[in-house]
């Protein structure tokens, strides 16, 4: 194994001196990895401009780590400047101490819900010790406090839904009509109507049953002539169990029980029916234009009470329509219909209705770009498209139609810069005057006062540290700096921001963009064993973009004598349709091909990085595509690190599964399992599970490693008790440094004695 730069050795013989070998994977480096956090955690950055809040349209408050202490900032807006004062912490200190009868160290003083009155000028609210307090002129040496109410604690929640669970919409309580004389309800599984006092009682539905029944979410139209609701045809509910081998309040295990739908299950049926309520007459339609169902949402009223509007999912995620009910007629007709053959990204979405009721602005992925567009309702077509280029709308804020503006955010609109940098914009409802609200280079991430005529903006970097700025939507371009962060503590501690990196990725022309993070006592003569962190798949985008004092999946790590890489290759977002594409009933690409193109690239650039010793590992999704590296890609990745892995995609929940691997279940379900690869496995291999996770069912962790001792594989498996879904906790990161200490640096990891 390589522990020297080969040339740097040679070089030494010849000259007859022997270079020093700094050892890695010791005890000290474990010490000092795990020191960092301390070292390099938020607390060490001062100026950080946080808790940002609009207090009014004009005013706003933020707070800021100083040298002191913590510092509050209130502003006030006047012609169109920002005039910031901060708010006396030795003042609030002494008046805090004189009230509470105790010492408040200004060094530790935190304000919580600290937010200032729209007027007069100085006046503050917060909490502090249990209670609410008012400061009055708090920006002065004059300030004033004075000690309100207690602060109210929460009444213990009942029991919530899982968010696993499907809301079987029942148990709602009776729903008044507009003007209040009514009422409807279920009663019997069928929608009934009654006089607000509950006489008069009539069935408007006599069909429900117990297995047909009508959902508890009534709606009233708008005039009061019609009630609607979905009658919904259930389907059998799939669990999934878990045993809490230790738990804390008993001796014996505990049994958990979960709803867990997986793909291929049965799902529920909804039909949207309207009942006109002074005549009873029943309007139920044909599901001709819905009836593969994976999901059905709404229905919700038009403002002229002639229609509702629904959206249908189609099972296996190829259509995804808005259809209208008409109440008089009972037909059902398509507003929009978006199609894709892969996947509609149904989970990038936005709709909205214009006042006029004729026009509804929609979001799609339809040229290849997530963009928006303008629908004429009353023709089903398209009027024009509003947003166009090769660049993504990430979110729509707001739609102005007083102004005739759209706000929204988007990245990959500027050339030469990252292209997932987030930036906001405001453009006409016509598709013209487009304009940057944040024209500086950096991931941005900005907040509106109520008109959206001023932002506070704070950009970044993975390399370059936070600055927060003000300025108005009109002139975006006259920026008012409010904070800059001061990182001088970071780097007085050793803290090395990590290298933004951009290769090609398997097509020679597309660039990958990545992060390298190198160790604080990084040095080039050396040889290091390169660890990739991955998450993959078309849900969003991964590597971090801000600015991150301590990365909890990096930092730690690559300081045992590792370089830790991230980076999104194809089959993640925001690189348009094709990119994401590239994973469609292929999950095991996870991107494999551009990642180990951009890693051989980092290492050609850099020849300390050693690419005959590279490892992965991740998490979730992360945990199937690390196990699947060494599988399918042993030549490259070497060891990796699996924690709570969906490894089989047809035992791991039905939404994640469904949408990039489509429906039916088919061939290519066994072609991506773990599970069925499992034969292949060659390199080392740790697989972690939490016993309790609730988000990917932890027996298909076991599978693999049922799969793996059936094919007389060697493995480590780490179970971790009462654990859910979790890349390990504490238990499992330092098994995880001692796995990559030992297989990537063929050296024995220190005891946990030393270290600890």
């Amino acid at each position: 194994m390589k522990t020297v730069c080969l040339p740097l050795l040679f070089g030494a013989l010849l000259t007859g001196t022997i270079l020093p070998v700094r050892a890695q994977g010791t005890a000290e480096d474990y010490k000092r990895a795990y020191s960092l956090y301390e070292k390099f955690n938020a607390n060490n950055l001062y100026n950080k401009a946080e808790e940002i809040r609009w207090c009014g349209p004009s005013r706003f408050v933020y707070a800021a780590n100083t040298v002191p202490g913590r510092a509050y900032y209130i502003g006030t807006v006047t012609d169109g400047k920002a005039d910031v004062k901060p708010v006396q912490m030795e003042r609030m200190a002494e008046l805090l101490s004189q009230q509470t009868g105790q010492t408040v160290r200004r060094d530790r003083l935190r304000l919580e819900h600290f937010r200032a009155d729209p007027e007069p000028a100085s006046t503050v609210r917060f909490v502090y010790g249990g209670y609410h307090w008012t400061a009055e002129q708090a920006c002065t040496p004059d300030a004033t406090l004075t000690k309100e109410k207690a602060v109210e604690r929460p009444r213990p929640a009942g029991r919530q839904r899982h968010w696993m669970e499907v809301d079987d919409e029942k148990g709602a309580g009776p729903v008044a009509s507009p003007d209040g004389t009514r009422r409807a309800y279920i009663k019997n599984d069928n929608i009934y109507v009654s006089d607000a006092d509950g006489r008069n009682e009539r069935a408007l539905s006599n069909d429900g049953t117990a297995g047909n029944y009508y959902s508890s979410y009534i709606q009233w139209s708008p005039d009061g002539r019609y009630v609607c609701a979905n009658r919904i045809r259930p389907a059998e509910k799939r669990y999934v169990y878990y045993v809490e081998s230790a738990p804390r309040h008993q001796l014996q295990p505990v049994l958990h029980k979960q709803e867990y739908a997986k793909p291929g299950d049965e799902l529920r049926f909804k039909v949207p029916c309207l009942f006109e309520v002074g005549t009873g007459r029943a309007v139920i339609p044909s599901t001709e234009l819905f009836a593969r169902q994976y999901d059905l949402r709404g229905p919700q009223w038009n403002a002229d009470s002639k229609a509702v509007t629904f959206e249908y999912n189609e099972r296996g995620h190829k259509t995804f329509s808005v259809l209208e009910l008409n109440a008089e007629s009972g037909l059902v007709r398509t507003l929009v219909k978006e199609t894709s053959p892969t996947f509609v990204n149904y989970n990038r979405y936005f709709r909205h209705t214009l006042k006029d009721g004729r026009h509804m602005i929609w979001m799609s992925e339809r040229d290849n770009w997530n963009h928006l567009y303008l629908y004429d309702l009353e023709k089903g077509k398209v009027k024009r498209q509003i947003t166009r280029g090769e660049w993504v709308v990430r979110q729509v804020l707001r739609v102005d139609e007083e102004r005739n503006r759209i706000y929204f955010t988007a990245s990959g609109m500027n050339p030469g810069e990252d292209p997932y940098l987030i930036h906001y914009y405001a453009i006409g409802l016509d598709g013209r005057d487009l304009i940057c609200l944040t024209p500086e280079e950096g991931n941005h991430e900005a907040r509106f006062n109520d008109d959206f005529s001023l932002l506070i903006d704070t950009y970044s970097k993975a390399d370059q540290a936070p600055v927060t700025v003000f300025r108005s939507t009109e002139h975006p371009e006259k920026a008012q700096t409010l904070a800059e962060t001061d990182i001088t503590r970071l780097t007085q501690n050793g803290w090395r921001a990590p290298e933004v990196f951009t290769a090609p990725g398997r097509d020679g022309t597309t660039p990958m963009w990545g992060l390298i993070q190198r160790p604080t006592r990084f040095d080039p003569s050396r040889r290091y064993p390169i660890i990739e962190y991955i998450y993959a798949g078309p849900g969003d985008a991964y590597t971090p973009k801000s600015f991150l004092s301590y990365n909890h999946n990096m930092t730690a790590l690559a300081e045992l004598g590792f370089i830790v890489v991230q980076l999104d290759g194809m089959g993640t977002s925001y690189r348009g349709k094709k990119f994401e594409d590239v994973c469609y009933k292929n999950l095991k690409d996870a991107g494999f091909p551009d990642r180990m193109a951009w890693i051989r690239a980092a290492a050609a650039q850099y020849p300390y990085m050693d690419i005959e010793r590279v490892g992965i590992f991740g998490a979730s999704a992360g945990g199937q595509e690390s196990t699947t590296a060494v599988l399918l890609h042993p030549d490259f990745y070497k060891a990796a690190y699996s924690s709570c892995g969906c490894h089989d995609n047809r035992m791991d929940k039905i939404w994640w599964n469904e949408q990039w691997m489509g429906y039916p279940v088919d061939s290519s379900y066994i072609a991506c399992s773990n599970v069925e690869n499992a034969h292949k496995l060659t390199r080392p291999l740790m697989l972690v599970v939490g016993e309790l996770d609730d988000n990917v069912d932890p027996a298909s962790t076991m599978q693999v490693a049922d799969a793996l001792i059936r094919a007389g594989k060697d493995f480590e498996l780490v179970v971790i008790p009462g654990a859910r879904h979790t890349m390990g906790e504490a238990f499992g990161e330092h098994k995880r440094y001692d796995f990559f200490v030992r297989h990537l640096m063929g050296k024995t990891p220190p005891a946990w004695s030393e270290v600890k």
